[in-house]
């Protein structure tokens, strides 16, 4: 799809995590799978098949936000979110996590190229801390950001993104700042912020019609074919 943007360089460049730049082997689904019985969410029962369906659903959305719809209350989904984050550090080290293929060479190849790079996701920091551990990805970026980042609020919402823009400094015009995930919410974030390219990729969650039908303005097999695409539309 042709970029028709003239605005000049894209120069800062927010990236998700998993899906995007990381696999993790199926680790989100098991890690809320852990956390619901905890809750007391009966595992193979009709109310865990329902609560699983929806976080396959909502793949890149805040995961606070969806604890708060499925648990209801404001405590509830708290207690659930921790128990996510507990479980998910427990399977962290189970040799699932891993990058998606060319991944960090693209990001290497984009902060070469004078760009800056910020990953971003829906999991709390703790969560995105030890997904950074495990891969060795402390350095790899400029910047880590995570919705209480971003005052509590993450995708579909515009607002990390914005603080990327505004912690970086990187660019003048929010529409020099490229947005790249594998979920519609991740295209809808980037769209409302305003990013002059917004692109999906085919390694996460959602395929290419939702990635386009939420406003992708370019879709790559990976993130690996970004560095190509800013070049040609530099």
């Amino acid at each position: 799809m042709t970029d028709t943007n003239t605005t000049g360089t894209r120069d800062l460049v927010v990236l998700d995590m998993a899906g995007t730049t990381v696999r993790d082997g199926g680790l989100v689904e098991r890690a809320f799978e852990r956390a619901a019985e905890r809750m007391g969410v009966e595992p193979g029962s009709a109310e865990h098949a329902a609560k699983l369906r929806y976080v396959r659903d909502t793949m890149g959305e805040s995961k606070i936000s969806v604890f708060r719809h499925l648990f209801g209350t404001e405590e509830l989904a708290r207690r659930a979110n921790s128990a996510f984050e507990e479980a998910y550090g427990e399977l962290v080290g189970a040799d699932l996590i891993a990058p998606v293929p060319g991944a960090a060479e693209a990001i290497a190849e984009l902060r070469a190229d004078g760009r800056t790079v910020v990953l971003t996701t829906g999991f709390a920091r703790v969560t995105q801390d030890a997904i950074l551990d495990a891969l060795g990805w402390r350095n790899l970026a400029d910047l880590t950001l995570c919705p209480a980042d971003a005052g509590g609020r993450g995708r579909p919402y515009p607002d990390m993104v914005l603080a990327a823009f505004l912690r970086t400094g990187a660019v003048a015009d929010v529409r020099q700042t490229v947005v790249v995930g594998d979920t519609a919410y991740d295209m809808l974030s980037g769209v409302r912020a305003g990013a002059g390219i917004v692109a999906g990729v085919l390694t996460g969650a959602h395929d290419r019609e939702a990635l386009t039908g939420n406003g992708a303005t370019h879709v790559l097999d990976s993130v690996a074919e970004l560095p190509a695409l800013l070049v040609e539309s530099a």
